[in-house]
């Protein structure tokens, strides 16, 4: 397996993926896509989902290194962040709503041929699960520093709490500025070179208020669906697979170790990181995943044609 091309990693991480945009229900989908390396015919793809106020550039550190190990990768932005467009809707950015757009891409991409790992990271591990509920043909499932239900109580929640009336009375400018005091006393922030600072500002500030006041809600009124998810892949043959940081400060490791006896899924902990082990140690992410992807494949060669066979 080959390395990320430097470190430390970031968004800003160079990568051989070219910038696309897909088709979707609210318009363009902004993607970042890299095929497979050395592979002829369709190859199995990761689509991968970001989180709350992030983008497909928090896998820059992933997508060389899928692609080395045989796979497409497509990371995008989900509807209203960074460069995807999105309704004036709140609702329409909620866990249920932007899995159905996931769903249709994965649609898409499966009717193409293209056996699909599905990953979401934090808000995305719930998109990504709402696309799984809502029919996406996957052959698994990856979760990300993602919970079972709701945020629970803790700096991110109540960061959400404070940052809601500022972005409805002042606008996204003034909910910059707050962000920017609270980074001043946050040491990882303060580490940040310039120029990671400038794109991470300027992501935020590109949002839709709309999807960042809609997602703010389905993460703190998000219910425990993971029962029904267990059914679902079940009942389905997808896979799944749970990471987390060993410091994550989103939900807690305890609970999501939970979560992955609850969906009987393979549960990892990935060593020095915290809520976002894509940047902070995708190293040591890729090195469990890469196998377990391979390991779905294969499973999944024998299960489908078995399944259609019954059928």
């Amino acid at each position: 397996m080959t390395s990320p091309a430097s470190q430390p990693w970031s968004q800003l991480s160079p990568h051989r993926a070219k910038r696309i945009d897909l088709l979707g229900r609210y318009g363009p989908i902004a993607g970042l896509h890299i095929k497979a390396r050395g592979r002829r015919g369709p190859a199995p793809i990761a689509l991968l989902v970001p989180g709350y106020t992030g983008s497909k550039e928090d896998f820059a550190p992933m997508l060389d290194t899928i692609s080395d190990e045989g796979f497409d990768a497509l990371a995008i932005d989900l509807p209203g962040q960074y460069e995807s467009g999105g309704p004036s809707d709140e609702s329409a950015y909620l866990p249920s709503s932007l899995g159905l757009v996931v769903a249709e891409l994965v649609g898409k991409l499966a009717a193409g041929g293209q056996p699909v790992m599905l990953l979401g990271h934090s808000y995305g591990g719930l998109v990504a699960r709402a696309a799984v509920l809502a029919g996406a043909p996957i052959v698994g499932l990856t979760l990300v520093d993602s919970g079972p239900a709701e945020l629970p109580q803790g700096w991110r929640r109540q960061a959400l709490d404070i940052g809601e009336p500022a972005i409805r009375q002042y606008g996204m400018e003034a909910a910059q500025k707050l962000r920017d005091t609270l980074d001043a006393h946050n040491p990882a922030w303060i580490a940040h070179p310039p120029e990671l600072k400038a794109f991470l500002r300027t992501r935020f500030l590109r949002s839709n208020p709309a999807a960042l006041l809609g997602m703010a809600h389905g993460l703190r009124t998000e219910p425990d669906l993971v029962g029904a998810l267990a059914r679902t892949l079940q009942s389905t043959g997808a896979q799944a697979l749970v990471m987390c940081g060993e410091g994550d400060d989103a939900w807690p490791v305890s609970a999501q170790r939970d979560m992955a006896d609850r969906l009987d899924a393979d549960f990892a902990v990935i060593r020095n990181a915290r809520h976002s082990p894509n940047v902070e140690n995708p190293e040591e992410l890729l090195y469990t995943l890469m196998p377990t992807w391979r390991t779905w494949l294969l499973y999944y060669a024998d299960y489908v044609p078995a399944a259609r066979a019954a059928a």
